[in-house]
């Protein structure tokens, strides 16, 4: 599904915007973490989190990716997010091992043992190279 450069570009541990459409129709876009999921991007929120608040009240939102340096190529993959529950916190776990050495990412997920995460996944409907 992905081209070759944005394959290998999701594959990396970039920071992403992730945007979701505020209840007053503006966007709200955050910077976060992310992995790729098969055909699909998936980060974790808390779930009392405007981001996650905004997809349950409107799933449509879009991931930036790219851009960095300046002149590297730039995507905007734009869908439906779905929300999914992490109990276990294993899916938090998996992205955090993906930014973070093994030690700094035991920590992390100490200090997050009590959050109600959930899982945000967007499978792209829609991807546009803007730069």
């Amino acid at each position: 599904m992905f081209e070759p450069r944005l394959a290998d570009l999701l594959e990396q541990p970039a920071i992403v915007r992730v945007s979701t459409i505020s209840p007053d129709g503006y966007p709200h876009t955050t910077p976060v973490w992310f992995l790729l999921d098969g055909e699909s991007l998936i980060l974790f929120t808390g779930r009392e989190t405007r981001k996650a608040r905004n997809v349950l009240a409107n799933a449509k939102g879009a991931i930036a990716i790219g851009g960095d340096p300046v002149g590297s190529p730039c995507y905007l993959l734009q869908g439906d997010f779905t929300i999914e529950d992490d109990p276990d916190h294993s899916v938090t776990a998996r992205i955090t091992y993906h930014y973070e050495s093994p030690e700094k990412a035991a920590e992390w997920l100490s200090a997050w043992e009590d959050d109600d995460h959930v899982i945000l996944r967007l499978t792209p409907d829609h991807i546009a190279q803007i730069s």
